[in-house]
């Protein structure tokens, strides 16, 4: 978990979404999902971007629902600073905690399936697609 957690850190540092990446982006997600894209944070674009990449080389390629929940799992937490994601996994942040639920409500009235992909993308216990998702997600 530790280098987990020093490898987004590096990440969040030193690393940039590239705009170039957006024409990829926009073959898989609709004009509106693409605009919530947009205004993730460059850590959170970043990270979905190269999730989706991962989602792409595993047997959940063909799935266009993963592919997009790729891109927009994480668009709940708001374009949240490094100090805040540091304070969340030291002592907790609610707005951090419920960014499945403020995804869920971003997405329910245009894709009500992605939406509860969203909502359910840490939960444990579900079927053998969000298993692999999820183990994906963790690299």
């Amino acid at each position: 978990m530790l280098k987990a957690r020093l490898k987004q850190g590096f990440f969040y540092i030193f690393c940039k979404y590239n705009n170039k990446f957006d024409s990829e982006v926009m073959e898989i997600l609709s004009d509106f999902e693409f605009l919530i894209f947009s205004k993730m944070s460059d850590y959170d674009k970043l990270h979905s971007y190269l999730l989706m990449k991962k989602v792409k080389k595993s047997k959940l390629s063909d799935n266009i629902l993963y592919l997009k929940l790729a891109l927009l799992h994480d668009c709940g937490k708001e374009n949240i600073g490094l100090l805040r994601r540091i304070k969340k996994v030291i002592f907790g942040d609610k707005l951090l905690e419920n960014h499945t639920k403020i995804a869920y409500e971003k997405l329910k009235e245009h894709n009500i399936e992605l939406a509860k992909l969203c909502i359910m993308h840490h939960d444990k216990n579900h079927d053998k697609d969000m298993e692999e998702f999820q183990k994906l997600d963790d690299e």
